[in-house]
């Protein structure tokens, strides 16, 4: 059954990487979309309260966390598209594992998010920010990036499956705004009101946010923040993962 399932999983993530081809506008939107905010927060509209030293080394780790949860929008509209089209009823009169479509769409979007990861990080040193915490824990900081965008991809999937249509995605995208923005991305939450700088601290993002910048080496980094950076994702995964699955099945009977 296990391998059943990842045959059928790899075939419907296939089938996402041939959209792309057909679609190339969208993926260089998402892989724009950060770097316009890098630039805009490095160049236009400054920042950094509460930072001291090179803004731009801890401006770049926290726009990589921030891209993480930020584009999710694709992937939820394929799903409600899916769904009111019909495709999920074609899947079903096959012999496919369930839930191997959803866990297709999140395999393109993880190649996806690691591309735009890959390209922020190509203007990043560009700018000037370099990453000194050696190789071991630049991959560390990286997993962590992605381990964080896997569980956000999954509670978008999540609220995908719950509003059902295209067209209410938007409404629903709005939800994680406050997530990014409410974050260390951009300063510290040491130089915001106290009541904003605990709920920056609790925010998962800030988590992820704080250990990448350790592992790299920048400033704003702290260790202890690491764990918290692994516990945060595998605990919404735990969450957000099964609702899905569970929903998706309910929803394509």
């Amino acid at each position: 059954m296990t391998t059943y399932a990842l045959t059928d999983s790899w075939t419907m993530t296939r089938r996402e990487l041939a959209h792309w081809a057909r679609q190339p506008v969208q993926i260089v939107v998402n892989v724009a979309f950060p770097v316009m905010l890098l630039l805009m927060f490095g160049y236009l509209v400054g920042g950094g309260r509460g930072v001291s030293g090179e803004y731009v080394d801890y401006l770049v780790p926290g726009m990589l966390a921030l891209t993480m949860a930020f584009g999710l929008e694709g992937t939820m509209i394929a799903v409600t598209q899916d769904l009111n089209k019909g495709v999920i009823d074609r899947f079903r009169s096959m012999p496919m594992a369930n839930g191997a479509i959803l866990v297709g769409r999140s395999v393109a979007d993880m190649l996806q998010s690691a591309l735009a990861l890959a390209v922020l990080i190509g203007v990043g040193l560009a700018l000037g920010w370099r990453a000194h915490g050696g190789a071991a824990a630049f991959l560390g900081a990286l997993g962590l990036l992605l381990l964080f965008r896997f569980a956000m991809l999954w509670i978008g999937i999540q609220l995908a499956l719950v509003a059902g249509k295209p067209e209410l995605v938007q409404a629903v995208q709005i939800l994680v705004w406050p997530v990014g923005f409410l974050s260390n991305a951009f300063a510290t939450p040491e130089a915001m009101p106290g009541w904003l700088g605990t709920v920056v601290q609790w925010n998962p993002m800030s988590h992820t946010a704080t250990a990448v910048r350790d592992l790299f080496g920048n400033q704003g980094g702290e260790a202890g923040h690491v764990w918290p950076a692994v516990v945060w994702p595998l605990a919404l995964l735990a969450v957000f993962f099964p609702l899905a699955l569970r929903r998706f099945a309910r929803l394509s009977k």
